[in-house]
């Protein structure tokens, strides 16, 4: 019996043969070229982007500059970033799909809109940082108050002891108040359920919006007008805790519906009950998320000032009891600095605020550090030893 292999495919010319398969490619083929790794790009599409942008500050310059009456810098940089969206999905067009150019647009639109807020963000916090770090080089500034030191007088005399303690005071008796109040009232949403969770829900996202000035007229008229109490920090505590309560509930209420269903049907089926789910596994798991609720809830309250105008007022010695008198906090020592026209009391103004900034960040610091989850760390057993 005799094979004809020309005319047999190579894989049953290999088998009748008995030796083993290769199969053959052309050698003017191109080789199959490398796929890069994921996440970076290829140079093709560096220099795509970045001709883009370049060629979009060009566009800008000669439209805003030459063509068009539109001098300044804010213009300059529209126009930059219009053509630099436009200059990009054009030239994504000519080389990738439909995909690619509404990926790229969308970066690139993501991408300028957070270099946006950054900006705003170093802006402000260097404006006010070098206005006011002359007050900040003086120690009394942190150690002494405002007792008999006139707006007039050099750094070197008063300081704002009274106000940092004030607001450490109000805003811990306003955590205090709201944190277990806006995660208790998350877990009622999340957990519970029902018809009347649906309508404490709608009235919480109603809430958020609520305007600083109409919480503290609230605490005004039932705390002090209508109960017949003083004004003091304990009043501006609450009306703070009006404001944070709603913010705490519904970003608490987010965070407790990520948490997967899976985990608490493990833990109801291993018979633990809706509680001990609630506080040894959803809670846990959601910690992170709940430290971001209450950064956000103090974000909200540390610096306001209409509410604490009402209900508190402002002293300008120390006050350590916050049910007994008035109580200053930062954001009334601001106030209270900015609007006298003085140019001392001007720049004591923003080192307080410098000083308000330091102090949140320190405040976000610790409340990360607190939700952080711990580690586990397992120890060999005696066997595994030996």
């Amino acid at each position: 019996m005799t094979i004809d292999f020309s005319q047999a495919p190579d894989t049953q010319v290999a088998a009748a043969s008995g030796r083993t398969f290769l199969p053959s490619y052309d050698d003017d083929a191109p080789p199959i070229a490398p796929r890069s790794s994921l996440g970076r790009m290829t140079p093709d599409e560096l220099f795509v982007r970045a001709g883009s942008w370049l060629a979009a500050l060009g566009l800008a310059w000669i439209t805003t500059q030459r063509l068009l009456p539109l001098p300044g810098v804010p213009w300059f940089l529209i126009a930059f970033f219009v053509f630099g969206i436009l200059a990009t999905a054009v030239t994504t067009a000519a080389t990738g799909t439909w995909i690619d150019v509404k990926d790229r647009v969308a970066g690139a639109v993501i991408t300028g809109l957070a270099l946006v807020v950054g900006i705003a963000l170093v802006a402000v916090v260097t404006y006010v940082a070098v206005k006011g770090f002359r007050p900040l080089l003086n120690l009394n500034f942190f150690l002494d108050d405002m007792s008999g030191v006139g707006p007039k007088d050099p750094f070197d005399e008063g300081g704002i002891r009274h106000a940092i303690l004030g607001s450490l005071i109000e805003i811990g008796i306003a955590v205090a108040i709201t944190l277990p109040l806006g995660v208790g009232t998350a877990v009622f949403m999340t957990e519970v359920g029902g018809r009347f969770a649906r309508i404490v829900r709608t009235i919480v996202e109603a809430m958020t919006a609520l305007p600083s000035i109409v919480a503290g007229l609230f605490i005004y008229t039932v705390w002090i007008l209508a109960l017949g109490n003083d004004r003091s920090g304990f009043a501006a505590s609450l009306a703070l805790s009006v404001m944070m309560l709603p913010i705490i509930a519904r970003a608490s209420d987010v965070v407790l519906r990520v948490v997967p269903g899976g985990l608490r049907e493990a833990s109801l089926a291993l018979g633990a009950s809706r509680w001990r789910t609630v506080w040894h596994v959803v809670l846990p798991t959601a910690r992170p998320g709940l430290a971001t609720a209450l950064i956000l809830g103090i974000a909200r309250g540390v610096g306001e000032t209409s509410p604490v105008l009402l209900t508190s007022g402002a002293a300008e010695f120390t006050k350590a009891n916050p049910f007994e008198g008035a109580m200053n906090s930062l954001p009334l020592f601001i106030f209270g600095g900015v609007r006298s026209g003085n140019d001392v009391a001007i720049q004591r103004a923003y080192g307080a605020a410098l000083v308000l900034l330091i102090l949140v960040l320190v405040l976000f610091v610790i409340a990360r550090l607190l939700a952080r989850p711990r580690r586990t760390t397992t120890r060999p057993s005696r066997k595994a030893r030996s």
